[in-house]
């Protein structure tokens, strides 16, 4: 089996296959921080932290009507 059918059994495009295949050993590497980033980029934001960005706007806000 050739790698445009193996990658059409795995359902991937080719261009997909040949993207993670130039990256060798390394593409379970890539794909893993890859889905780790995404999951950290829908994270919500933690309330303390909401809370502290918005006192720290609060307060530039102050200081250049000053």
């Amino acid at each position: 089996m050739n790698t445009l059918d193996k990658n059409r059994a795995a359902g991937t495009s080719g261009r997909q296959g040949r993207a993670e295949d130039n990256l060798g050993p390394n593409s379970e590497i890539g794909r893993k921080l890859k889905q780790y980033y995404d999951d950290l980029v829908h994270d919500e934001v933690p309330d303390r932290f909401a809370q502290l960005l918005s006192q720290l706007e609060h307060a530039e806000t102050s200081q250049d009507k000053d």
